[in-house]
């Protein structure tokens, strides 16, 4: 009974259990719907393109000197660190930065640690009074902040601003999921400037060292011991930090027999702020920028929503002339685009829906090939997860592309069962004689379809890194289409059509259009056949003109 249908495959039990065919597509189904909560959004594919940036300040040194003992010592200790593309540096009076760049995929955690090691070891080489190193990684693919939010102020200073965003608002910002570090673009720490006055200091035989001296030894926090009993304990603890004017007018320089030099006797004292490189301006007013950094890989729309419901609940606590705002969202840009790009997936299905329902005139008929569509995208959604990847413009492009892919098995399944019905035989008959014919001609189809797009996958360099995500998620897309088609698009097709033959008018009318079609062709080849040289010729001389162009 069974050599009519072709010999038994492993694919029969799909047919013969149609339950087990329900079930592999539900678990593609469920798989689907919880990745596509947890995939990271993003606006392109995670690259991990970092930089390693080691800074030193050598203060009042000269851009020569600091280039000959500092910028050229660390460049040949960075230079030796593996994974290390390229080393590049910028010299200024009293400051060196030397930026290593990391090749694609590299890990920087493992080369930070590295170069912590070679600087260790060349540290001796730096001059007495720099600065140790200070190393910092950076992305590579995104060398700014995705947030910028920027502090509206009436009344503050820079220093006093920066101060409070310090203590108080960072490390709120810095509770968010997903964020790398918070940093305050713009900004100036408070800092004493005491303004030395030459000629007091003459008149007092004073000189800059001794004032230096003073500062140092007096502006400090010691422990000096400890008195206890049998009761208790108490540490004594000697504070002498000063904190305002008044305590460092009153800081004692020099003590003669007589009196006590101040420093407020020979310097005028005023509370400042930190010099730097960078000033931020808002309407031409000196401004301070709070920058949001994010963990390579992260949800950056999740941070920013998370940002804006902390700004909403931070704003009414700030003191009065004080007020933070998003100055900057660079998720502005992927929002826009991802709605576009689902629109554009919602508008492919329903055109494709539309052409399959046109072309096999049936609605019952067109629900096989199209319930294909939401099993293969989700089934490639949880596919994503597994292999690391992110929902990103290149992603979400391939599977607007896949829509018009993964209907093509299912079709073909749908019309070889509807032949069979025709023909007379049963449901099961049909889904198992389509099942077993079709079963090489899918997988070949498959297989064709996936390796189209698959290679793009193994490209060197930065385009090999960002379309392999594409190239991976189209592809397996397709597989998955197949496998729907092979599982449980037979049994599906032989509920689907009317058994014995027994179609609606619509579904006559396309199939005799079809027949025409058909007949057509077979006399177009015949006629073409009596032509077989010159079509080959045609056909070589059109592809070496396409040759020669390259």
């Amino acid at each position: 009974m069974t050599k009519p249908y072709g010999s038994p495959t492993a694919m029969d039990i799909f047919v013969t259990r149609p339950v087990l065919a329900i079930v592999v597509s539900l678990v593609l189904v469920i798989a689907g719907l919880r990745a596509a909560f947890e995939l990271p959004v993003l606006q392109f594919p995670k690259v991990e393109s970092s930089s390693l940036i080691i800074s030193t300040n050598f203060v009042g040194a000269s851009a020569d000197v600091v280039q000959g003992f500092i910028t050229d010592p660390v460049e040949r200790a960075a230079a030796t660190v593996p994974g290390v593309d390229y080393v590049d540096s910028m010299t200024t009076a009293g400051r060196s930065t030397v930026t290593a760049w990391m090749k694609l995929n590299e890990n920087s955690t493992d080369a930070l640690a590295e170069l912590s090691s070679r600087l260790d070891q060349i540290r001796f080489e730096l001059p007495d009074g720099a600065e140790d190193p200070f190393i910092q990684v950076q992305r590579a693919d995104r060398p700014f902040a995705v947030f910028y939010l920027d502090v509206v102020t009436e009344g503050f200073s820079r220093a006093a601003v920066t101060d409070y965003l310090v203590r108080n608002v960072n490390p709120i910002l810095s509770s968010i999921d997903g964020v790398q570090r918070i940093g305050i673009e713009g900004g100036r720490s408070p800092a004493m400037r005491v303004w030395i006055d030459p000629s007091k200091m003459a008149a007092f035989n004073i000189s800059a060292q001794d004032v230096q001296a003073a500062l140092l030894t007096n502006n400090i926090i010691a422990t000096i011991g400890l008195s206890e009993n049998a009761q208790q304990r108490i540490n004594l603890l000697a504070n002498t930090n000063l904190q305002t004017i008044e305590d460092f007018q009153r800081l004692v320089v020099r003590q003669t027999d007589n009196s006590l030099i101040r420093l407020g006797d020979i310097a005028r004292v005023e509370l400042g702020e930190e010099e730097g490189e960078i000033n931020a301006r808002l309407s031409q007013q000196d401004a301070v920028y709070i920058s949001v950094w994010p963990l390579p890989g992260a949800n950056e729309i999740v941070i920013g929503n998370q940002l804006y419901e902390l700004l909403e609940q931070i704003n009414p606590t700030l003191p009065d002339g004080l007020e933070i705002n998003v100055g900057f969202d660079g998720t502005l840009y992927m929002r826009d685009a991802i709605r576009e790009i689902f629109t554009t997936l919602a508008e492919t299905i329903l055109l494709v829906g539309l052409v399959v329902l046109a072309l096999m005139g049936s609605i019952r008929t067109a629900i096989v090939p199209l319930i294909t569509i939401p099993i293969s995208l989700l089934g490639a959604t949880a596919a994503m997860t597994i292999m690391g990847f992110s929902l990103n413009l290149l992603t979400i492009l391939a599977i607007v592309l896949s829509v018009g892919l993964v209907v093509d098995d299912a079709i073909v399944v749908v019309e070889n069962v509807s032949r069979y019905m025709r023909e007379g035989k049963t449901r099961m008959q049909a889904a198992l004689a389509s099942s077993r014919q079709l079963l090489s001609p899918i997988i070949g189809m498959t297989i064709t379809l996936a390796a189209v797009y698959a290679p793009i996958g193994f490209l060197s360099g930065l385009t090999g890194v960002l379309f392999k995500e594409f190239a991976f998620t189209l592809s397996v897309a397709v597989i998955i289409s197949g496998v729907v088609a092979l599982t449980l698009s037979p049994i599906m097709s032989a509920y689907a059509n009317p058994e014995g033959g027994r179609e609606g008018a619509m579904t006559r009318w396309v199939n005799q259009r079809f027949d025409h079609l058909h007949r057509f062709y077979g006399k177009l080849l015949v006629h073409i056949f009596q032509w077989q040289k010159q079509i080959l010729f045609a056909g070589v001389f059109l592809s070496l003109l396409g040759a020669s162009s390259f």
